[in-house]
């Protein structure tokens, strides 16, 4: 009751700490929804860039695919591993792993390029063993961004299936968007190499937003 007789409306804690809770979770799941369109384009892109070495066959849709599952896999173990040893810095671990991924997806349309013209004349074996091994590297660094992220965003909502749910939905959301973009849109007005950057500049616009948002909760 105030001064003048009249009722104060008072938040229950609990619903206002759930506000700020969800408010907390918002950023995190739209910059993973980004992630998440970003890779798909890569996947997309980086197949077309394996049909001129392997040919339009099973044979390159399996390189991409394979190496899209079993990078992803990888990186969310060495990811848990990380997050669970610098449980503090995850969102400086998250920043760096997409600043990495956009870089090489920046210079992937010339690796990939560069591979096909060193393996050219090799069995088709050799060839999926080096472009395998070459995507790896991004796959794994894409894989290991789900287990960092997750772990931050447990810290503060506090409940480990409303994270993991809510983040791989909307990286998966961003993933469909992707590629539905990919093949209908941006390929066709932008070309293989200007799509794949689009994607990188996602990838290092999400570092960067992380690293502001985390710079100004600093100060």
């Amino acid at each position: 009751m105030s001064a003048d007789g009249s009722s104060l409306q008072v938040a229950p804690p609990r619903i206002a700490d759930r506000s700020s809770e969800r408010a907390a979770l918002h950023w995190p799941v739209a910059l993973f929804f980004v992630s998440g369109l970003a890779a798909l384009i890569y996947q997309v892109c980086w197949q077309r860039l394996l049909f001129q070495s392997v040919g339009v066959d099973l044979q390159s849709v399996t390189i991409i695919v394979s190496t899209f599952m079993f990078g992803l896999g990888v990186g969310a173990l060495a990811g848990g591993e990380l997050a669970d040893r610098y449980p503090e810095r995850t969102l400086e671990l998250f920043a760096l792993l997409e600043l990495v991924t956009g870089v090489f997806g920046a210079a992937s349309p010339w690796l990939i390029r560069g591979v096909g013209t060193v393996t050219v004349h090799s069995s088709v074996a050799v060839i999926a063993v080096a472009n395998f091994g070459m995507l790896l590297i991004p796959t794994t660094l894409m894989g290991a961004t789900l287990p960092i992220l997750v772990t931050h965003v447990v810290r503060t909502f506090r409940n480990l299936g409303v994270s993991v749910g809510v983040l791989y939905f909307s990286n998966t959301l961003g993933a469909a968007m992707g590629a539905f973009l990919t093949g209908f849109v941006i390929l066709y007005y932008g070309g293989l190499t200007t799509t794949i950057w689009i994607a990188a500049a996602l990838n290092v616009a999400v570092s960067v937003l992380v690293w502001l948002t985390m710079r100004a909760e600093r100060v």
